[in-house]
């Protein structure tokens, strides 16, 4: 059995590969979880020494094969009941996250089943991050790349945005902004500000951070994939 902590470093270091790649330094670590980085050191000495990770002297770490099923099993009970907390329960989209942390090591495989069928067996949770199948296969991530990225004139739908920020996340839904929610830039301020007006034509000034956490695909791609049944975050919404 694994300890509570042991499944959190596997689920962080499998977040940040997604988005970085292999191999995870131990600062990154450190910073996504709050930690020191000796206290990381430690536990990848564990982690290691149980076969789920492997460390390359100065580099950083790999899940192994074993590591990464561990890691999409908790993903997949967090962002299912985070889904189940949302419909179900009357939680809004910034709340989910912490009560999904609490709960995502305790559950059954039975429970996880059931939440599952409740909920129609969903692929992405509210925040638009895709939810591992039921046989934990690697997941096929979409290509995004940030709203920050974009220069003024584009025009991109939003995919997905990071939920662990409740204040953040209570922001944009303030804002409009939310996963499958189409955005055109229309300013990019040199001191940290990103405009972007919204489907309803209202726009709203981002902090450079708050932009850089929000994941976006072209309009284009958006449409493409909205066009072959692969959308995943339901119909694309236009200005």
């Amino acid at each position: 059995m694994l300890s509570d902590v042991m499944e959190d470093y596997l689920k962080a270091i499998y977040q940040i590969e997604a988005t970085s790649g292999p191999p995870v330094s131990t600062s990154a670590i450190a910073e996504y979880l709050g930690k020191t980085p000796p206290t990381v050191t430690s536990m990848l000495g564990k982690l290691e020494e149980r076969g789920l990770v492997e460390r390359e002297k100065y580099k950083g770490v790999e899940l192994t094969a074993e590591g990464e099923t561990v890691a999409l099993e908790v993903l997949r009970h967090h962002r299912l009941l985070e889904s189940y907390l949302a419909e179900h329960l009357d939680y809004s989209w910034s709340e989910v996250h912490e009560e999904a942390d609490a709960l995502e090591h305790h559950i059954s495989e039975e429970f996880e089943r059931r939440v599952a069928d409740a909920l129609g067996n969903p692929t992405v949770d509210p925040h638009g991050d895709p939810i591992p199948s039921a046989d934990l296969a690697p997941i096929e991530h979409d290509e995004t790349d940030a709203l920050t990225d974009h220069p003024v004139g584009d025009r991109v739908v939003v995919a997905r945005v990071s939920d662990r920020d409740e204040e953040e996340l209570e922001y944009l839904a303030a804002a409009g902004i939310t996963p499958g929610t189409a955005l055109e830039v229309v300013d990019v301020a040199p001191f940290g500000m990103v405009t972007v007006r919204t489907e309803g034509g209202d726009e709203q000034s981002l902090p450079d951070s708050v932009a850089a956490s929000i994941r976006v695909k072209s309009l284009e791609d958006a449409d493409a994939a909205s066009d072959d049944g692969n959308g995943g975050n339901g119909e694309v919404q236009t200005t």
